[in-house]
């Protein structure tokens, strides 16, 4: 998936440049699963994207304009301007991965059905793999090391480049293209050959436990998802408890996570954030269910929209979170098209939970820290919590 967040979909930017909440880390070989999804519904964001770009932006696009003139290319003049902000976050996405990542949202993608992430030391693991998809069936799991796509070595290299890559974005790669890749697992290392598929995310999967608890998973928040949740809850047993399994989450449309916090809450603030200094709030929809033993479960792959509804839950005391700290990813960044239909993202804020806090860097601690049988700890915990 993608390493970023949008609070709504930037689709055709005529309509405005959407607000992005970066989270660029993880990605799904392929497509953009952080960068995932986008309704139509309206978004506190949509004033903000419609604001012409300021200050990086400029200094972005401006670069990018100069090369276009001089004959040379508008995209890698921007990423150098990126690069010399300073901007931990900032990217420059071809038009076609912009497409990708916005299809991404819509809950499809073509690729190979693997998530990674770049660790501290610059290599690639691989951190989920999608069932049924063409990873699965090859044997990759998670924790495996990614070294190269097509013969070109990944460590090192930002996210979004290594999954232009699996994808095939030069050559604009259809489903059933091959890509090479190579792997590491332990003191093995191997090669093998992967046939891109077009695979639906299923961001949201419900199961229920023995004693009637029922586990909402959300892989990401893709279009939907949110509403998905709040059906989940409605349809749940009466009386019993549910944990909201956020472990892995890279991510996705902010405006889908608020709505996935609205069916805990009944309205009130779920997060503020700022744009430029411009001080804005997402606020939950009122008539949630508010009664319900909840309990949400992270670990360090939890990031940015996930983060946000995990600190809104916690902040506002309707859930015992479980497990280890979450990534620390919140940075707010805003698109910006450029002359060759490039796009660039540059941060220009960052959010905060209810009561204030700020995730970025810092990420969220668990209520009770937990790193196996995380699942078990969370059904004692909701025992607890149905009895007081």
């Amino acid at each position: 998936m993608s390493g970023r967040d949008l609070f709504c979909q930037p689709r055709r930017f005529g309509r405005g440049a959407a607000l992005t909440l970066a989270f660029a880390s993880v990605l799904v070989a392929g497509a953009a699963t952080g960068s995932l999804p986008g309704p139509d519904r309206k978004s506190p964001a949509d004033a903000a994207g419609s604001a012409a770009p300021a200050g990086r932006h400029v200094d972005v696009a401006a670069a990018a304009a100069e090369a276009m003139a001089a004959g040379k290319s508008p995209m890698e003049a921007a990423e150098r301007a990126v690069s010399r902000s300073g901007d931990r976050w900032g990217a420059v996405y071809s038009r076609g991965e912009y497409e990708e990542f916005e299809e991404a949202l819509d809950g499809e993608y073509t690729g190979v059905g693997l998530w990674a992430r770049r660790e501290r030391d610059g290599r690639i693991e691989v951190t989920k793999v999608g069932a049924g998809s063409p990873a699965a069936t090859a044997g990759i799991r998670a924790g495996d090391l990614l070294r190269s796509v097509d013969g070109k070595k990944v460590d090192g290299r930002p996210v979004t480049e290594v999954v232009s890559l699996l994808r095939g974005d030069a050559k604009d790669a259809p489903a059933g293209t091959p890509v090479k890749v190579g792997l590491e697992r332990g003191t093995r290392a191997w090669d093998l050959t992967l046939r891109r598929a077009r695979l639906s995310t299923d961001s949201v999967t419900v199961r229920e436990l023995a004693g009637g608890v029922t586990v909402i998973r959300i892989a990401s928040f893709t279009k939907g998802s949110g509403d998905a949740v709040r059906e989940a809850v409605q349809r749940a047993p009466a009386a019993t408890g549910v944990v909201l399994d956020l472990r892995g989450n890279s991510g996705g449309l902010v405006i889908e996570a608020v709505t996935a916090a609205s069916a805990f809450l009944d309205g009130g603030l779920v997060a503020t954030y700022d744009v430029d200094g411009d001080q804005r709030a997402l606020h939950a929809e009122p008539g949630g269910d508010t009664g319900r033993p909840l309990v949400a479960l992270v670990d360090g792959g939890t990031m940015s929209a996930a983060e946000l509804l995990t600190g809104a839950l916690q902040d506002r005391g309707r859930a015992v979170v479980v497990g280890s700290r979450t990534f620390g990813k919140g940075s707010v960044q805003m698109p910006s098209r450029l002359p060759d239909g490039s796009v660039a993202e540059l941060t220009v804020g960052h959010y905060r939970t209810p009561s204030g806090r700020t995730v970025d860097g810092t990420g969220i601690t668990p209520d009770l820290e937990a790193d196996r049988g995380v699942l078990e700890r969370a059904e004692t915990v909701l025992s607890g919590l149905g009895d007081s």
